[in-house]
C-alpha cells in the first residue's frame, strides 16, 4: 500500500504522462545511424583510442596497485595520487591556463564552482539558456541571481547597470563591496548557437564583472587540438574561469575547472562537491589523458570531416526541407542542429517514426525546453557519411 508521499509522487508522474513529457530510459537501436549522441568526433567508438587507453591503464594500474579499481576516498583523504597532478598539469597546458582541477562530471564541476565562490552581497548574471547544472550551482550559492536575454549583450549591459546603481546606493550606507559574475556557455546545447564571446568579454571588462564560460559543447570542436572556443578567440587570459567537459568531443567522461592558482586552491578548500565526494577512478583519468593525446594528433582531420558534414546538413536542409521558403530549420555552425516541431506529442511522433526508419534521434520536449519550443535535436559527427545525412533529410522531409 502506497503512503501519502508515494501517492503525491505518483500524481506528479501521472501529470507528466498526461502532458506527454514523462521521461523514461530507452535502449538505443545499435543498428540505427547515430544522429543523437554528443560523440561529435567519434572518440567514444574509436578502436585505436580504446587500445591506447587500455595499454595506459595497465601501466598505471601497476603503478598504483592499491587503487586499481577505485580511488578509495576523496582527494583530500586517500583518493589523491601523482597521476592526478600529472594529468591536471597536462590539462592546464592543453587549455592554456594556469591551473586545472579535475571533476568526475561537468555537472559536478559547474555546481562546485558557482555554489562556492560568492557571498550574499554578490550577484550572478546568467544567460537564460545556460545548462541546468549552472542553474543548480547559482541556486545553491548565497549570491543573488538574475537572467539576461539569450546572447543579448545589450540586455546584459542593462542588467549590469541596474545592479551597479542599486549597489552604489547600498554601498554608500554599508561600505560593502559587490562582485558581479556573468555566466555563459560558448556553445548552447539545445540550440547549437554560439555565444558572442568577444563582446561579452569586452562588456565584462567595461564594468569590472567576472566571466565564467561553460565550454562543454565547444571542447574538442573549436580551438587548437580542440581546446575550445575561448582559446580559438585568444580570450583565455581575460576570463575568470572555464569549465571544459570530456563527455562530448573527448568521447570519455569528466570535466575540469580552469583558472588561476588562487581559484583552484579556493575550490579545494571551499567547494563542497569537491571536498566531500570520492575521487574519480584511475580509469577515468587515463581515458581523459589518452583522449587528450589522441586529439593532439588527429583532431584537425576529424574536425574537418565534422565541419564538412555540418555545412552539408545546413545547405541541404534549406533545399530539401524548406525549398519553397526563405526560412530554414537551422543555421547552426556547430554539430547541434535543431528541427522545431511544436507540441510534445507531435515531436515525439516524428522522432519515433525516424527511429523506425533507422535513425537514432530524440525529441526534446517541454519542460526541458519551453512550451512550443519543442524540437528534434540532431547531432552530427565526423563519422556520419554524406549518404546518411542526405537520406535522413529525405526521410524527414516526408514527415511534414
Amino acid at each position: 500500500m502506497k503512503n501519502n508521499l508515494e501517492n503525491q509522487l505518483q500524481k506528479q508522474l501521472n501529470k507528466r504522462k498526461e502532458e506527454n513529457n514523462l521521461r523514461t530510459l530507452t535502449l538505443p537501436n545499435p543498428n540505427n545511424i547515430d544522429f543523437f549522441s554528443n560523440d561529435y568526433l567519434g572518440l567514444a567508438r574509436n578502436q585505436e583510442l580504446q587500445n591506447s587507453i587500455l595499454e595506459e591503464y595497465k601501466l598505471q594500474s601497476n603503478r598504483f596497485k592499491t587503487s586499481r579499481n577505485g580511488s578509495t576516498g576523496s582527494r583530500l583523504l586517500s583518493g589523491h595520487n601523482e597521476y592526478f597532478e600529472e594529468v591536471e598539469t597536462q590539462l592546464a597546458h592543453f587549455f592554456c591556463t594556469e591551473k586545472a582541477l579535475f571533476f568526475g562530471s561537468g555537472y559536478h564541476a559547474n555546481v562546485a564552482l558557482l555554489s562556492s565562490i560568492l557571498t550574499r552581497n554578490d550577484v550572478i548574471l546568467y544567460d537564460n539558456l545556460v545548462h541546468a547544472s549552472l542553474k543548480e550551482g547559482y541556486r545553491l550559492s548565497q549570491a543573488n541571481h538574475f537572467s539576461f536575454k539569450h546572447n543579448d549583450v545589450e540586455d546584459l549591459e542593462k542588467k549590469i547597470l541596474r545592479i551597479q546603481e542599486k549597489t552604489h546606493r547600498h554601498a554608500s550606507q554599508t561600505n560593502e563591496q559587490q562582485i558581479i559574475l556573468v555566466v555563459v556557455e560558448s556553445v548552447y546545447s539545445m540550440d547549437g548557437d554560439i555565444c558572442p564571446l568577444q563582446k561579452v568579454v569586452e562588456m565584462c571588462e567595461k564594468y569590472e564583472a567576472n566571466l565564467v564560460v561553460d565550454e562543454a559543447h565547444s571542447t574538442g570542436i573549436f580551438g587548437e587540438n580542440g581546446s575550445g572556443l575561448v582559446t580559438e578567440l585568444g580570450l583565455e587570459k581575460r576570463i575568470f574561469a572555464r569549465i571544459n567537459t570530456f563527455g562530448k568531443g573527448f568521447g570519455t567522461q569528466g570535466a575540469v575547472v580552469l583558472g588561476s592558482k588562487t581559484l583552484i586552491n579556493y575550490l579545494i578548500n571551499f567547494a563542497l562537491p569537491f571536498i566531500y565526494t570520492t575521487a574519480p577512478p584511475l580509469f577515468q583519468l587515463v581515458s581523459v589523458k589518452k583522449a587528450m593525446d589522441f586529439l593532439q594528433i588527429y583532431q584537425k582531420g576529424l574536425n574537418q570531416k565534422l565541419h564538412h558534414n555540418i555545412e552539408l546538413f545546413v545547405s541541404q536542409s534549406k533545399k530539401i526541407l524548406y525549398s519553397d521558403s526563405d526560412n530554414s530549420f537551422t543555421n547552426s555552425k556547430t554539430p547541434i542542429q535543431i528541427i522545431p516541431i511544436k507540441g510534445n506529442s507531435a515531436c515525439q511522433k516524428v522522432a519515433l517514426e525516424l527511429q523506425k526508419e533507422g535513425f537514432e534521434v530524440r525529441a526534446i520536449k517541454s519542460p526541458t525546453v519551453k512550451k512550443d519550443d519543442e524540437r528534434l535535436r540532431i547531432c552530427l559527427h565526423s563519422f556520419n557519411t554524406e549518404e546518411e545525412i542526405l537520406r535522413f533529410l529525405e526521410v524527414l522531409s516526408k514527415k511534414f
